[in-house]
């Protein structure tokens, strides 16, 4: 324990960094190293680089190690850890070591996610009783503690186990709040100023803050009770703190942060928005609404507020005022047309135009330019920029039946701005990017991030716009107008895609790849952009673009592509432009086959990115997209060219046994998946280059990376299915079994993977030679069972044994399963079937039910253990299961739309999120689609009725017995349908 330090220090510095986060890892599960690493990060005489690492490595540990399988916490350190925890955070009070507290605070805030209320049921008294009358910079650490905590219910959806929580938290927290909150408004809207007027402001932002996590879900009492003393116009604290601006906190005009009265008047606009969406009766009590709407007018009509530290206040401010609109409670407020025409002139125009710092985000940060100008529709205050504010008031304007009036006026601001540019566009190139943004955002009546503009406002003729003043700068020349025209065309392009025909999009790719080409980084990404998302447009279920509309462009397109992305530089400058690596493998994955002939350049540029970005993996987005790019060529040449697979082999061995021998984490789980590709690729036999990897992925080391286990999984899969009989020779089956047994199966995250793989052990390895295994692994499964059940457990072990029993082959049929089940204990199996087994048979999701009712089927006409008393007597309840899985045959057949969507058509990763040591990144292109285990039956219900024909006669005798109303009704179908059962 004593080198901690030094640990923590070593992994600061990226050679050591790997070894150093390996010995912290394998010491955290020691008894009494928790308590070491906080005592560390509060120790002064340690420098403050070591303490945060510590605070790092503590919130990391409470992330993903607090509920851990393999090498667990000890339950006696995480509740010493869980009482030491909140005094800590008060240790931590100074502002000099503000970001170490908050490392601690989100600690508290993950454990409290497991633990809270149920373990640490006194973190809430604990942190009320640190509470100060006197000492602010205390009160900031308990309230941000707090506010951690809560603010995890803002995206909970609502539940009894959620309520009970929150009331747990109310029923202590409430009145310590309001009284807080009082005690706190009260000092800083005193005259004179406090002298520690910043911290007590601190603590009233974070107090507010606090105050919409009560009310994110649903309205507590005590704040409803006191509603006035918050929204009442003129006196309540939210309305008098709109126009507090003490000259203490005023900040230089120059500055970008912003400032703390500008914080705290941005989170009141977020509780007013609020407020409109959950209680607009709460708010009609009183004409707070108006009061807000005045304040905007006073706050930031006219321009008032241009500084970049305003941002926030005047994006949040407008986005109340769309809501408030859109809310339709307001009507009175917004309808008439010259209110309309002053919110226009006094809070659209003046936000919408391009502003001096964004012009130099365009030309210094672009993909921070590229970022914002995407989120368009965010929610978060930090993301919208003004001018996505404005438009979205815009909007808001034409979505909610104003459009006739909106559409009027702002029409004659979007003529004006054009007659402008064509007087002098050399120098009024900003009024032709306003205009254009105006017209964007009154033409837009409905859009999603992902699929553009859904609908659109009547009353604007888009394509007519698009044809007389867009498409002339799509097709300008290089450097003939100012670059962000070039960007303003493009961007058109993709927020109207939906718009425009198939053939005019047709028309357009082209152009798209010469601005491709262009020196200008916003403008060659936008064009990445815009190309992805127009070859993603489906019209229903199927792809609006197929190979054959790119077939010439494919090859220039990725070249364009390559180029820009090769000419970055140094590792992380050729990751930071994930765009790029997304729009390569979407014309992949559209061209498929077309790429034949340049697959091999192709290849070989990814592989030469792949060792580049390799030395120092820094973007999770560009990892997935470079490996789908290399996942998809495979499956595409090699599934129309099969010739070609050794090449792929000899181009791909390489560079992946590089990264398996440098243990390069982030990318071990892909290469996993794509060996596992190239190994189904072989029909048969198995190349020696991938037998001798077989004993490298059977250590223990390989498996210790939660996100690699999908990816070997798939791997060891690949080996059974063709190469079982050799892997039993070697006595590598045990190895197989043994890392079912021991790491997958007792695992509550990896259970289902270790059923994934022990089916096929069970369809692959002869029976007589698992015959020897099969009972130790039954053992483990009903071990399991006894130990720590699941919901999810129950149905997986279910399902296995259905699967088992259902599969076609020689020597496996229903009563080897329930054999080795009777071998450890008599009339077990009936106990298993009952309790579990049939329970779980309606429940089969809808791809497992075939399964299930073959394996049903088999037992019951084939299982001589099953016609044995006293086994029979579960022989009619597994039987009436049969049926009901019957009554619904839907559920027995695919839908036409489900085989068509198999696999890369699903590639879209628009609202993934990529992270190092996620729980798995999975590759579309490396999933072919589904295997039918039980392909050898095509209708259930004839495979019924035929078992029945040729079963056992004491089968026709449990028939006649059964019951009257289900099974004789169901019995007797089957008969009139030609089957000889009686």
């Amino acid at each position: 324990m004593s080198n901690i330090a030094s640990l923590l220090q070593a992994s600061l510095q990226p050679a050591s960094r790997k070894q150093a986060e390996q010995q912290l890892h394998a010491l955290a599960s020691q008894q009494g190293f928790l308590a070491h690493l906080l005592t560390l990060i509060l120790d002064g005489s340690y420098d403050h680089s070591t303490r945060l690492a510590g605070g790092i490595y503590l919130k990391n540990i409470s992330k993903l190690r607090w509920e851990e399988d393999d090498a667990p916490l000890p339950e006696a350190d995480k509740t010493a850890l869980r009482s030491q925890l909140v005094p800590a955070m008060i240790a931590l009070s100074d502002p000099t070591v503000k970001a170490i507290r908050a490392q601690i605070a989100e600690s508290v805030a993950l454990i409290a996610e497991l633990d809270f209320p149920a373990k640490w049921t006194d973190l809430i008294d604990q942190l009320i009783l640190s509470l100060s009358k006197t000492d602010y910079s205390i009160n900031v650490g308990v309230l941000q503690t707090a506010h951690s905590i809560f603010n995890q219910w803002r995206a909970q959806v609502r539940s009894d186990e959620l309520f009970t929580e929150i009331n747990f938290v109310l029923s202590r927290f409430m009145q310590p709040f309001l009284d807080l909150s009082n005690q706190t408004a009260t000092i800083l809207l005193s005259s004179p100023a406090p002298p520690n007027i910043a911290i007590v402001t601190q603590a009233q932002i974070i107090l507010v803050d606090i105050f919409y996590d009560f009310t994110c879900q649903d309205l507590p009492p005590g704040i409803e009770d006191a509603h006035d003393s918050f929204f009442a116009p003129q006196t309540g604290l939210f309305q008098r703190f709109m126009s507090w601006d003490p000259a203490e906190l005023r900040s230089d005009p120059d500055e970008t942060q912003p400032s703390l009265p500008a914080q705290l008047k941005t989170k009141i606009f977020e509780i007013g928005e609020l407020y409109i969406k959950l209680f607009p009766d709460q708010l009609s009590r009183s004409p707070a609404v108006e009061g807000f709407v005045q304040s905007v007018w006073e706050l930031i009509g006219s321009n008032k507020l241009p500084g970049v530290a305003d941002d926030s206040l005047v994006s949040q401010s407008l986005r109340f005022i769309s809501t408030a609109i859109r809310s339709g409670y307001y009507k009175s407020l917004f309808s008439s047309r010259d209110t309309i025409a002053s919110l226009v002139q006094g809070v659209i125009i003046p936000n919408i135009g391009l502003r001096d710092h964004e012009m130099e985000q365009f030309e210094d940060e672009p993909l921070e330019f590229i970022r914002l100008d995407l989120a368009f529709g965010g929610s978060a205050s930090e993301v919208a920029t003004r001018r996505q504010a404005a438009a979205d008031v815009l909007q808001a304007l034409v979505s909610s039946g104003y459009q006739t009036e909106a559409t009027e006026i702002v029409g004659t601001w979007i003529t004006s701005g054009l007659q402008q540019y064509n007087s002098n566009p050399a120098q009024n190139w900003k009024a032709k990017d306003s205009a254009i943004y105006l017209l964007t955002a009154v033409a837009t009546e409905a859009s999603t991030t992902q699929h553009g503009v859904t609908s659109t406002n009547a009353l604007v003729d888009v394509v007519k716009f698009f044809s007389e003043h867009v498409y002339q700068d799509l097709q300008a020349p290089a450097g003939s107008i100012h670059e962000i025209l070039y960007v303003d065309a493009i961007r058109f392009l993709l927020t109207f895609r939906n718009q425009l025909t198939r053939n005019q999009l047709l028309s357009v790719l082209p152009l798209l790849v010469r601005h491709l080409n262009a020196d200008h980084y916003v403008t060659y990404t936008y064009a990445a952009i815009t190309i992805d998302r127009i070859l993603s447009i489906k019209k229903g279920t199927q792809l609006l673009f197929s190979q054959a509309d790119i077939h010439d462009l494919a090859a220039d397109l990725l070249n364009a592509l390559l180029n820009k992305i090769e000419a970055a530089g140094p590792p992380e400058k050729v990751a930071e432009n994930d765009h790029l690596m997304k729009c390569a493998m979407r014309i992949i994955v559209t061209a498929r086959q077309t790429l034949t002939p340049v697959y091999q350049q192709v290849l070989q540029r990814l592989v030469t990115i792949l060792g580049i970005i390799a030395k120092n993996p820094s973007n999770p987005n560009f990892d997935q997209y470079i490996f789908e790019s290399i996942s998809a060529l495979l499956r595409f040449i090699v599934g129309g060219t099969p010739s070609t697979l050794p090449m792929f082999e000899q181009t791909l061995f390489g560079p992946f046994t590089f990264i398996l021998q440098q243990d390069i984490d982030q990318y071990i789980p892909y290469v996993f998946q794509i060996l596992a590709q190239m190994l189904e690729a072989h029909s048969t036999g198995v190349p020696s280059e991938y037998r001798s990897l077989l004993p490298f992925l059977l250590t223990p080391t390989c498996w210790q990376q939660k996100g690699s286990i999908p990816g070997l999984v798939k791997l060891l899969k690949a080996f059974l299915a063709r190469d079982a009989a050799e892997m039993v020779k070697t006595g590598q089956i045990t190895a197989v079994l043994a890392v079912i047994q021991q790491r997958l199966i007792p695992s509550k995250i990896n259970d289902g993977w270790g059923f994934e793989l022990l089916q096929s052990v069970v369809q692959h390895v002869p029976p007589a030679q698992l015959k020897q295994y099969f009972k130790a692994v039954v053992m483990t499964l009903l071990t399991r069972m006894q130990t720590s059940k699941t919901d999810k457990y129950v149905y997986l072990f279910s399902h296995f044994l259905l699967f088992t029993m259902a599969v076609n082959v020689d020597g496996l049929g229903p009563d080897y399963v329930i054999s080795a089940i009777e071998e450890i204990q008599a009339q077990l199996w009936s106990q298993v079937l009952v309790n579990f087994v049939i329970p779980q048979v309606p429940k089969m999701p809808h791809k497992d039910r075939k399964v299930a009712a073959v394996g049903l089927i088999r037992m019951l006409t084939q299982s001589r253990i099953m016609l044995t008393p006293p086994s029979t007597q579960s022989w009619h309840p597994a039987f009436v299961s049969v049926i009901k899985l019957f009554s619904e045959p839907q559920y027995l057949a695919k839908s036409k739309d489900e085989e068509q969507n198999t696999g890369i058509t699903e590639i879209d990763f628009e609202e993934q999120t990529a992270g190092y040591q996620a729980a798995y990144s999975r590759l579309a292109a490396a999933d072919g689609a589904p295997v039918d285990p039980v392909a050898y039956v095509r209708d259930p219900q004839d495979f019924l009725g035929q078992a029945l024909v040729k079963a056992d006669p004491r089968v026709r005798g449990l028939l006649a017995t059964g019951d009257e109303k289900v099974v004789q009704p169901f019995v007797q179908a089957l008969v009139a349908s030609g089957y000889a059962i009686q």
